[in-house]
């Protein structure tokens, strides 16, 4: 099923954001996301109060998403929202919304993994950036996923490598609350890593077989480095912080590397794409840039607004799925924990 006018408004609330998105086929209109700040006085998301706060956000956001694309409710063709995974609370606020609205407005509700949408966020229409072909790599990083999946459609896809524990944005926030650095404390080891020297101080990486990752040996490694330096010399973080944060990235990025190296040697595909609110990091993705000519991949890097959690990769998926009429009824529900 094919159209030349296509309205889709899409609803993301997995976590602690707020978002809407309204797209025209598969390009994106508006893209609005409200964060909240009240999280950050507790090092991390409270479920109670991020699912009151979208409560409170989610129709102002709705509604600016609309009027920012130019357009009135009654021209949207289908509701995409956010089933899973994500915390229940924040889930539920979002598929309460849409189904409403979708029922209301006699148009298609259309479900979408969250991790699906940040696979395929590569899929929107933006000027300067490709699109990968299939079948390609995905490597999808955030604060509660480390995967590797082996993409070879739209709705083809198979996990090949995952965390056995924590994930890579857990690693970099448990880092950084070792610190003494605020929630979110990722983007702020990036911020100091770019004056440090990464070669200032070694970890270990972990022994992992296959394709799979690891990261709860590493945040111990480095709490007991901390512990221990700060022992000898109280200033010990004040005074090498640059280098500390330059350190740790790298041994992340080096983990990361590795297991995609191996990826590509064992599937032979060299089509590489980064998705999901790690993807953000700028030694990433510099290191996945100088992969293109290290070891000739093509590599794929979103645009930043679409790598952390928001709306327009849910709609880009419901677009999909609004072409081969993959919709749901009211009875879906919200998923915690969803199948890949």
């Amino acid at each position: 099923m094919q159209s030349e006018a296509v309205f889709i408004l899409a609803i993301e609330s997995s976590c602690d954001d707020t978002a809407a998105a309204v797209l025209h086929n598969d390009k994106v209109l508006s893209n609005v996301v409200a964060n909240q700040l009240v999280h950050q006085q507790y090092g991390g998301v409270v479920p109670e109060l991020a699912s009151r706060a979208h409560q409170q956000n989610i129709v102002p956001v709705i509604d600016a998403a609309l009027q920012k694309a130019g357009l009135k409710k009654e021209q949207l063709n289908a509701i995409a929202f956010t089933q899973g995974p994500g915390l229940m609370g924040s889930l539920l606020v979002g598929t309460s919304f849409a189904k409403s609205l979708s029922l209301a407005l006699n148009i298609p509700l259309i479900a979408v993994n969250h991790m699906h949408a940040h696979i395929l966020a590569h899929f929107i229409d933006e000027e300067g950036f490709d699109k990968p072909e299939f079948p390609f790599l995905a490597l999808t990083i955030s604060g509660g996923h480390t995967q590797i999946v082996k993409v070879n459609g739209f709705f083809d896809m198979e996990i090949i490598g995952e965390t056995t524990d924590d994930a890579v944005g857990e690693a970099f926030d448990k880092s950084a609350k070792i610190l003494g650095l605020p929630y979110p404390g990722g983007p702020l080891i990036d911020k100091h890593a770019k004056l440090g020297n990464p070669n200032a101080y070694a970890f270990t990486k972990p022994k992992v077989p296959g394709l799979d990752f690891s990261f709860s040996g590493l945040k111990t490694q480095i709490l007991y480095f901390i512990q221990n330096n700060v022992s000898k010399d109280p200033e010990f973080i004040e005074k090498n912080m640059d280098d500390i944060c330059a350190s740790i990235q790298q041994i992340i990025i080096n983990i990361l590397m590795d297991k995609l190296l191996l990826a590509v040697s064992e599937t032979g595909i060299t089509q590489i794409a980064i998705g999901g609110g790690v993807s953000a990091n700028s030694g990433i993705r510099n290191t996945l840039k100088a992969a293109e000519s290290k070891y000739g991949w093509k590599t794929f890097i979103p645009k930043f607004e679409y790598t952390t959690d928001n709306a327009a990769m849910i709609g880009i998926v419901g677009y999909q799925k609004y072409l081969e009429q993959q919709f749901n009824d009211n009875a879906v529900v919200s998923k915690a924990r969803i199948q890949f």
